[in-house]
């Protein structure tokens, strides 16, 4: 039972793979995910239904298009693997049936939002608002000592959630009355403020740190090399230019995502440092 269990559970992240794929392309664009079918980027055929199965139809099809030939990105079949191994992990990790079901929504929006920071820059508001929205929710969720102690359990999710946001802002702007130019930007605020009301604020301020120092190894890496990242915002696709700033947001959701499986045994290490 527990086998079949698993790979059901391995199947419907690859379904959900699939169609985070379409919101990883589609939110930032502005483009609807309910109307229209997928097309090829290259060619702008519609992709018929044998050729949209999670990772087979990449995989029968060379990664390459049936009508034009144009290789298919790797990003697709990596989403749709990435989402049903964290939610794999979500079934062995979690215990409590409601926990394992909020962490898979969570990972959902943490990678999907982490792809789309990655190659556009943007973290849109239709995947961080109701990710917030959720996170304050599930908070009042796995409270059990009634709806009073439910509510507070709410506000105190909110309350971590505008704490989160706030200190994005601060250094947004103090960065901003040094350099005289942007350093953050307000998707990014929004986006550990939807990590806070998920994780609270100590394993917050962990996926934070994590973010911070892994983007500043990757920002050294890329001076040692003599490169550039190579992410573009949707203006700089159109005008052929690579961009130059590094994708916080994808950082942080990584941070995040480790966060919600190891979180817990990171902070109790850290503070056995000290004892």
């Amino acid at each position: 039972m527990n086998l079949l269990a698993g790979i059901f559970i391995v199947l419907l992240g690859l379904a959900f793979g699939s169609f985070l794929n379409v919101c990883i392309w589609r939110l930032p664009r502005h483009e609807s995910i309910a109307a229209g079918r997928s097309r090829c980027p290259a060619c702008g055929a519609e992709i018929r239904a044998r050729d949209n199965v999670p990772l087979f139809s990449f995989l029968f099809l060379r990664g390459r298009c049936r009508d034009c030939g144009a290789a298919i990105s790797l990003r697709y079949p990596a989403i749709e693997l990435a989402t049903a191994s964290l939610w794999l992990l979500c079934w062995l990790e979690f215990g409590l049936s409601v926990q394992r079901i909020a962490m898979a929504i969570f990972c959902f929006f943490a990678l999907g939002l982490a792809a789309m920071d990655a190659e556009t820059l943007l973290l849109p508001d239709a995947f961080t608002l109701p990710g917030i929205a959720l996170g304050v929710i599930y908070s009042a969720a796995i409270c059990d000592d009634g709806l009073p102690d439910r509510l507070r359990c709410a506000g105190l999710s909110l309350a971590w959630a505008a704490c989160a946001a706030a200190l994005i802002l601060v250094i947004r702007g103090l960065y901003w009355l040094i350099r005289r130019r942007e350093g953050m930007g307000m998707g990014d605020a929004k986006l550990l403020a939807m990590i806070a009301a998920w994780l609270g604020p100590v394993n917050a301020l962990l996926a934070f740190f994590l973010a911070v120092v892994s983007g500043a190894v990757y920002g050294v890496i890329l001076l040692v090399l003599n490169t550039r990242p190579k992410i573009r915002t949707l203006r700089q696709v159109q005008g052929g230019l690579w961009g130059t700033r590094l994708p916080l947001g994808s950082f942080l959701c990584a941070g995040a995502l480790y966060a919600a499986f190891e979180g817990g045994a990171t902070v109790r290490w850290y503070l056995d440092l000290f004892r």
